[in-house]
C-alpha cells in the first residue's frame, strides 16, 4: 500500500512539535510517489528573489550512500535511511541566466513584464554587491528548503536528521561537484522511517534567548 494512504498527514504545528532528529532508521523504502511529494514540498520553499539557488542531490544508490557515509565521519544513518538529501547551493546563481525563473513567473501571473525587466537588472546587481557574502546568502536559501523538507517528511510519517558533520570537499566529490569550487554544501538530511523514537530534550524558557526589541529585554510569553 502506498505510504501516503497509510498516514494521516499532520498539520504544520503538530509536525513542528513532534519532529525529532532521528539517528537510527529502518531499511524500509520510500515509495516513488511519496518521495516525489517530498521533493515538491521541499522546492516550494522561498528563496532570495525566487532564484532557487539550491542544488539538491538525492543520494539513494548503495554505493553512493556508502561514499557519502564515509564523507560524513561514518555516521550510519546515511547507510540506513533509504535516501539522503544533500543540500548544495550556487552562490553565483543570481548572476547567471534566470530566463526559466522569469518565464515561469510570467506564466503563472505572479510577475508582469515590468517586474521581470526590473529583476533582470536588480537581481544580478544585488547578488554582485554581496561580494563574499554570496555563499552565506545561498546557504540560507538552502537551509530554508531543508527545513521545508524535514517538516514535510514529519507530516507524512517519515523522520529526518539535520547533519552538519561532514567534510565538504569529500561530499562534493560524492555528488560530482569536485571540479566546482564555488558550489557550497549547506546540510545533509537522511530521510526514512525511524527505527526508534527519541524524546523531546526540552527547550530553555523564553527569557533565556528570546527578547523584545533588543537583547537584555527578555520575552516573558
Amino acid at each position: 500500500m502506498n505510504p501516503i494512504t497509510q498516514v494521516q498527514s499532520l498539520d504544520v504545528p503538530s509536525a513542528i512539535a513532534q519532529r525529532r532528529s532521528i539517528k537510527s532508521f529502518k531499511s524500509d523504502p520510500i515509495s516513488k510517489e511519496l518521495l516525489h511529494q517530498l521533493v515538491e514540498l521541499t522546492v516550494a520553499a522561498p528563496s532570495s528573489y525566487n532564484i532557487q539557488d539550491w542544488r539538491i542531490v538525492l543520494v539513494q544508490d548503495e554505493g553512493q550512500k556508502a561514499a557519502l557515509c564515509a564523507a560524513s565521519w561514518n555516521q550510519q544513518q546515511i547507510i540506513q535511511a533509504p535516501v539522503s538529501f544533500v543540500f548544495a547551493c550556487d552562490p553565483y546563481a543570481g548572476e547567471k541566466d534566470l530566463t526559466p525563473v522569469y518565464e515561469q513567473g510570467l506564466q503563472t501571473g505572479a510577475w508582469n513584464e515590468g517586474t521581470v525587466n526590473y529583476f533582470k537588472t536588480a537581481i544580478p546587481q544585488f547578488h554582485g554587491a554581496l561580494g563574499d557574502k554570496r555563499r552565506e546568502y545561498a546557504i540560507k536559501d538552502a537551509m530554508i528548503a531543508a527545513t521545508h523538507l524535514v517538516l514535510a517528511a514529519e507530516s507524512l510519517g517519515l523522520s529526518t536528521c539535520f547533519m552538519n558533520g561532514w567534510i565538504e570537499d569529500k561530499v562534493k566529490e560524492v555528488i560530482g561537484a569536485a571540479e566546482n569550487p564555488d558550489l557550497a554544501i549547506a546540510v545533509v538530511v537522511p530521510v526514512g522511517y525511524a527505527a526508534e523514537p527519541r524524546l523531546n530534550p526540552g527547550r530553555l524558557p523564553f527569557p533565556y534567548n528570546v527578547f523584545v526589541d533588543r537583547l537584555g529585554n527578555p520575552y516573558e510569553g
